[in-house]
Formats: C-alpha cells, sequence, structure tokens
C-alpha cells in the first residue's frame, strides 16, 4: 500500500520535482480482493491500520539503524499527517468504489496535475517534451476513464477528491523534505502515528456512511485478519 514508484520530472532550473506515491500492483490487487471478493468494504479504517502498520514497521528499522530519525516540530507534522492521511485514505476508497483500471488511471492523473498546479502556483518551468507527454497521458486516461463500465458517482468524485488531495500533499511533501532536510522515511516515521489516529477514529463514521455497514459488527473471518 505504501510502497513507492518515484515519478520525477527535471525542471528547466535543474531541480527536480514531483514524487508521487504509488501502490505496486500486487498490493492493489490484494486490497482490491479484500474488499470485494471478501466483502470488507471498510478502506478507511483498513488504511488506519495499515499506517499502524507501516509506523511499526519503520520503529523496527530504525532500532536497526536502517535511518536516523530526525524531530520534527509538531505543526509540520499535524499539517502533513491531516493532509496525507486524507489523501490515502480518499486513494483507498477510491480503489473500494471503482474499478483497478480506474483506480490506475486516478493514480496517473495525478502526475500531471502535481505538474500544473506547480506551474500555475510554484513557478515552475518544464520543458515542451514534458508537457506533451503529460498531454498524452491525460488523453489516455480520459478515454481510459469514459470507457469504463464499472464507473459510478460516488467512485469519481472520491477519485476527484483523492487527485486534489494527493497533489497539494506531494507538493507539501516536498517543500517540507527540501525546508528540513529530511527523507521521506524520516517524515513518514514522525507522521504516521497520527495519520493512523486520524483515521482510526474517523474511518468507522466515513465507513459506515459511505457503505451503510459498520466495522465492528463485520464477521472477521481468519482470511480477512491476515489479508
Amino acid at each position: 500500500m505504501f510502497s513507492s514508484l518515484s515519478r520525477r520530472f527535471d525542471c528547466q532550473d535543474g531541480t527536480e520535482v514531483e514524487d508521487v506515491d504509488s501502490s505496486s500492483v500486487s498490493i492493489v490487487i490484494c486490497n482490491k480482493a479484500l474488499m470485494t471478493n471478501l466483502g470488507f468494504p471498510f478502506a478507511t479504517t483498513l488504511t488506519s491500520w495499515h499506517l499502524m502498520v507501516t509506523y511499526c514497521t519503520l520503529h523496527v528499522a530504525y532500532k536497526l539503524n536502517f535511518f536516523e530519525n530526525k524531530p520534527i516540530d509538531t505543526k509540520t507534522i499535524v499539517l502533513f499527517g491531516l493532509l496525507n492521511g486524507i489523501s490515502i485514505g480518499l486513494l483507498n476508497l477510491s480503489l473500494g468504489f471503482n474499478s483497478i483500471g480506474f483506480y490506475q488511471m486516478t493514480k496517473l492523473a495525478i502526475i500531471p496535475f502535481t505538474v500544473l498546479l506547480e506551474t500555475l502556483f510554484l513557478n515552475k518551468k518544464f520543458s515542451r517534451k514534458i508537457k506533451f507527454s503529460l498531454f498524452l497521458l491525460l488523453v489516455g486516461v480520459g478515454i481510459a476513464s469514459i470507457t469504463d463500465l464499472q464507473l459510478n458517482f460516488v467512485g469519481s468524485v472520491l477519485s476527484l477528491l483523492a487527485i486534489a488531495t494527493t497533489c497539494v500533499g506531494q507538493i507539501l511533501t516536498n517543500t517540507i523534505q527540501k525546508r528540513l532536510n529530511v527523507t521521506s522515511t524520516q517524515l513518514l516515521y514522525q507522521s504516521a502515528p497520527f495519520q493512523a489516529a486520524i483515521l482510526f477514529v474517523s474511518g468507522p463514521f466515513v465507513d459506515k456512511y459511505l457503505t451503510r455497514l459498520n466495522v465492528f459488527s463485520f464477521h472477521y473471518s481468519p482470511i480477512v485478519v491476515i489479508e
């Protein structure tokens, strides 16, 4: 769920921008199977559990000296954790309400829209080659979206919200990393507990509103727990 596929573009000023988180295909399929085939539709609550597992894993890695922990001010952690937690939650909700193909198109659409925001609000410059490549990508996303037979209103709205929050979150992440000179791992280690807590509290209410089901009354079979 939290593995990253880096997609970077060089600006004309020599800086590199955009590192869009992208779940690996295998984990996406696993999560989709859990939500559909195994009947566990509580994507927001599931995200909170994943974030807590992520923190525990990073804590073990930290204790084994795989990375150095850098203290980050509370205001930054709260801002990043809130936005990133909402972004990840919306992406998983998008996966739950859409087909895998449409979800992957949503992930791809994040790249050009992030570049658009950076161009409009941060005055970053991109070459014509990059702009043309992103235009073709958007055309492909548009065609795939129109021809997706499983397209639905709720799923489409969730995807649009996921794109918006993820784009802003990626720009914020890059800004924080440059300002504090921290890695993405250090930032995630500090913020993961806060993100997990936000989604753990809000998740059951969001999931119940969207699915009309209660996560606490769900029958947890061994295979669901393992997944």
